[in-house]
């Protein structure tokens, strides 16, 4: 008898243990999506000084899927510097034709070391890229100057519309604007939603994904004009503390229309994007 009581105490002992730590558990999951998944926290966006290197990698087929060339385009971006400024360094471009080998080094793109400027939509204006040649490698540098806009602008302009798992569209973000005097672009709407949270670099962060499809690209410059459209999509880890971009991605595929001064006819191209913008300080 004393043993079988035992056994049925020691039964209670290990039922009351996993009842409570169902109970725990449970509080404990209700605990952590009160506080990170009702709603992103509303902090004001703290601005220290913070240093990224950005990659992009442009690969160009024909329209039936052939490889024509690829291109990588990588540099440094620090913001958080005196007066709100941000700053571009050792931006390099490299291009191969041979689709299997990897990226030389590329060549060190000297008019954009140390760019600074203030990160606004003021960067679409026609006097914001003086001192930069006209010629389609430096519409590659630009583009890393607007993906960083459109990055941390995504990152830290939407927190009070979003909810877990439900899309946003962005209202203001819509219809054809100039870049730069190189040309128009003209987006139909952008999505944005906020699909959970995650862990980078030591920090915990909100998870937000976005898509814009079918958006319209107009390019003109003295020896090559494009026309057709492009669709991207990605996705930010933005530190739930500060706003901070940890991490981003984002990808895109383009197919136009080029035509090139002294070439008789003219040809498609499909180029896909693919971008990565790490941490480094």
């Amino acid at each position: 008898m004393k043993k079988n009581w035992n056994q049925r105490l020691s039964g209670m002992f290990m039922i009351s243990f996993f009842l409570i730590s169902s109970v725990l558990s449970g509080q404990s999951e209700k605990a952590f999506m009160k506080k990170y998944l009702t709603k992103i926290p509303n902090v004001a966006v703290s601005n220290p000084q913070s240093k990224y290197r950005m990659t992009a990698v442009y690969t160009n087929r024909d329209l039936y899927g052939n490889f024509m060339d690829k291109k990588k385009i990588s540099g440094e971006y620090t913001r958080g510097l005196e007066n709100g400024f941000a700053e571009w360094n050792n931006v390099y471009i490299a291009t191969s034709s041979d689709f299997m080998k990897p990226f030389t080094s590329g060549t060190k793109q000297e008019y954009i070391e140390n760019f600074k400027y203030v990160p606004s939509s003021e960067m679409l204006s026609k006097d914001a890229f003086k001192g930069f040649p006209p010629t389609p490698e430096s519409v590659y540098a630009k583009n890393l100057i607007w993906d960083m806009l459109m990055i941390e602008n995504f990152a830290r302009d939407y927190s009070d519309s979003l909810r877990l798992n439900k899309t946003y569209i962005i209202p203001e973000i819509s219809g054809a604007f100039e870049m730069e005097n190189i040309g128009n672009y003209s987006q139909i709407s952008i999505q944005i939603c906020w699909t959970g949270v995650s862990v980078v670099n030591g920090k915990m962060c909100a998870v937000l994904e976005y898509r814009a499809l079918d958006n319209k690209i107009e390019l003109s410059m003295d020896q090559l004009k494009t026309r057709g459209t492009e669709q991207y999509w990605g996705t930010t880890w933005v530190a739930l503390d500060d706003k901070q971009v940890e991490y981003a991605e984002v990808y895109g595929g383009t197919l136009q229309e080029i035509e090139i001064t002294g070439m008789q006819n003219k040809f498609l191209v499909k180029t896909i994007r693919e971008l990565w913008v790490e941490r480094i300080q």
